[in-house]
C-alpha cells in the first residue's frame, strides 16, 4: 500500500516562503509520476506541480508558476515543494500525491493538457498565508 507522509505546513505571512516535504514508503518515486495538489475550503482539487515519470519534466499550474519549484532526491525517495512570495490565496491543504491508485482522479494540467495523474495521497499539510 502507498504511503505518502507530508510536513512542513504552516502559517506564513503574504510574501514569505515555505518548504514542504513528502516522504514515500513501500514504492519508489522513479517511475511515477509525484506531485502536489490542493484544496481549499468550498474549492475544488488544483493540480499544482508534479514530476513526470517520463524523463522527470516539472509541471506547474499558472497559478504557482515563478513561485513554486518541485523536487525530487530519489536516495531519500522523498520530494519537496518549496513555495515562495506566497499569497494569501495559496492558503489550502496541500497533499503529496502519485499515480498508483484504482484510478486517476487528480491531475496537473498545463495549457489545458494534462501532464501527471493522482490516484494516491496523503493526509495533507495545511498551508495558511495571513497577516
Amino acid at each position: 500500500q502507498v504511503q505518502l507522509v507530508e510536513s512542513g505546513g504552516g502559517l506564513v505571512q503574504p510574501g514569505g516562503s515555505l518548504r514542504l516535504s513528502c516522504a514515500a514508503s513501500k514504492f519508489t518515486l522513479d517511475g511515477y509520476d509525484i506531485g502536489w495538489f490542493r484544496q481549499a475550503p468550498g474549492k475544488e482539487r488544483e493540480g499544482v506541480s508534479c514530476i513526470s515519470h517520463s524523463g522527470g519534466a516539472t509541471y506547474y499550474a499558472e497559478s504557482v508558476k515563478g513561485r513554486f519549484t518541485i523536487s525530487r532526491d530519489n536516495v531519500k525517495n522523498t520530494i519537496y515543494l518549496q513555495m515562495n512570495s506566497l499569497k494569501p490565496e495559496d492558503t489550502a491543504v496541500y497533499y503529496c500525491a502519485t499515480t498508483l491508485g484504482d484510478s486517476i482522479t487528480v491531475t496537473v494540467s498545463t495549457r489545458g493538457i494534462p501532464r501527471c495523474g493522482f490516484g494516491s495521497w496523503g493526509q495533507g499539510t495545511q498551508v495558511t498565508v495571513s497577516s
